[in-house]
């Protein structure tokens, strides 16, 4: 009976719910039927791939070599991305972070304020990582609902997932961005393409700030009406009834364990790391300073030094290495995709296609189209723009399209389909106790809303842009 009392009162909310609710459920609906693992994603486009490059006319012996010769290219990239997610699961957990993390869930006091609030957050912290984004938000929405009663999970959930599918790639822990002005990080094959794209003309840009500042609000919009005033389906029909533990450790039991508990050491070897950020950004200034590299050593030595003691910090290195497990397994594959791809006729190719079907009016419209729908295989902003630069970049050097714009299109456009790929919420999900398929329907409307902002503003904003020449280092 008491089940039969609930089945009633949930489907007394969602009649009760607004249109783009009730639309959010039927989506998850057909996602939890249909929607595969992230993992298929890319065996699907690492075979499409290969019949493409049978199809130009290159031997199956030769498709598998380049195969072959790609899996490991991606490595150092892999190890960075990562550091990423372990960097920004470090510093959201550590003490400071999650008293603050606490204080916040105490604003919201109704469901919809909760939910839009959670959306601002989310990508708010996105524009700093995507990591920490993915974290913070999570622990921000375990802290609101036990607090604000007739939340649905499913929608603040998906809220606490919107930095990594709106406007995380236009923030400093842009992927793509990163990459471009990382010379050591860029494969010898795009760097003589594309040269050295430093910040200042990608994610520094008036253009790209403008494009983040609407997607957000346009998201947090959507945020709030899709929410229901109040449902069923809350963190307690989920079984989620208490908050994430986070920064208190165990007394040290034994005089060896002495130093793991002192905040000497990590004082000390936080204050020596920020010295030497302080060195890097002094010798190449503040918007050249920040690569890949500088930026996860950046996230390490604050998380060190907001957990204060060694044994918290490593504790928080070791619950983060599981949500690590998706890039680890599948950046190979895709760098086997960048091997076909770059080592057959299929850049060259494309490259040639991309010249011939658009003009520079109509590119950006076409590359972002394109990123979205290649998203949906590769689920990862850095390992898909090695795949898709150097026959886009070719292309937008044939046409006189602005190269640091065109990055941007690209982060613009590849962060869409996250919204529906499960890749990315890994890290989400377990610190939700939820499944990606709760979460996918009300990702099919944030993403139907901002697709279409998204094709408006990289081709409006393309016109404000003048071209520049590639500087290619010798």
């Amino acid at each position: 009976m008491a089940t039969m009392n609930r089945g009633e009162t949930g489907a007394s909310a969602e009649n009760s719910a607004g249109g783009l609710a009730r639309l959010g459920m039927a989506l998850a609906d057909w996602s939890e039927r249909w929607f595969p693992d992230a993992l298929v994603f890319a065996f699907m486009a690492l075979l499409i791939v290969f019949v493409i490059g049978l199809c130009f006319g290159t031997t199956v012996h030769d498709l598998i070599h380049y195969f072959g010769e790609g899996f490991w290219s991606l490595i150092p990239f892999t190890m960075q991305m990562a550091i990423i997610i372990v960097g920004g699961y470090v510093v959201a957990t550590s003490p400071p972070v999650h008293r603050l993390i606490r204080w916040l869930s105490t604003i919201p006091r109704a469901p919809r304020q909760a939910v839009a609030f959670v959306a601002f957050f989310s990508m708010a912290t996105s524009l700093v990582s995507w990591g920490l984004s993915l974290i913070f938000s999570g622990l921000l929405v375990r802290e609101i609902v036990k607090d604000v009663r007739g939340i649905d999970y499913r929608a603040i959930g998906a809220a606490a997932y919107l930095g990594t599918g709106t406007v995380w790639a236009l923030g400093i822990s842009s992927s793509a961005a990163l990459l471009m002005a990382t010379p050591a990080s860029i494969p010898s094959a795009l760097l003589k393409i594309s040269g050295v794209i430093p910040l200042s003309q990608t994610i520094y840009t008036w253009q790209s700030l403008t494009t983040a500042a609407i997607l957000m609000l346009a998201s947090i919009v959507v945020a709030y009406f899709s929410a229901p005033a109040t449902s069923a389906k809350t963190a307690e029909s989920f079984g989620i009834l208490e908050g994430q533990p986070a920064g208190n450790i165990e007394e040290h039991r034994t005089p060896a364990e002495w130093l793991e508990y002192v905040p000497v050491l990590s004082i000390a070897i936080g204050v020596l790391g920020l010295a030497y950020f302080g060195q890097v950004v002094k010798a190449r200034g503040p918007l050249a300073a920040l690569d890949l590299n500088t930026y996860n050593f950046l996230f390490l030595m604050v998380g060190l030094l907001l957990h204060w003691r060694p044994r918290s910090f490593t504790r928080a290195v070791s619950n983060a290495v599981p949500a690590t497990a998706g890039v680890l397994i599948q950046f190979p594959f895709y760098g086997g995709i960048f091997g076909i791809v770059t080592m057959s006729p299929i850049s060259r190719e494309l490259a040639r296609y991309f010249v011939r079907v658009s003009s520079h009016g109509t590119f950006p419209v076409l590359v972002a189209i394109y990123s979205g729908v290649l998203g949906l295989f590769v689920p990862s902003g850095g390992s898909k723009w090695v795949i898709e630069a150097p026959y886009v970049l070719q292309a937008a050097k044939d046409l006189h399209v602005n190269l640091g714009w065109v990055v941007q299109i690209y982060n613009t456009a590849e962060a869409l389909p996250n919204l529906v790929n499960p890749f990315w919420m890994l890290p989400l999900l377990g610190i939700l106790k939820t499944r990606a398929r709760d979460l996918v329907g009300y990702g099919f409307l944030y993403l139907a809303v901002n697709a279409g902002l998204v094709l408006f503003l990289v081709w409006f904003l393309a016109r404000t842009f003048p071209y520049i020449a590639p500087a290619i280092p010798s």
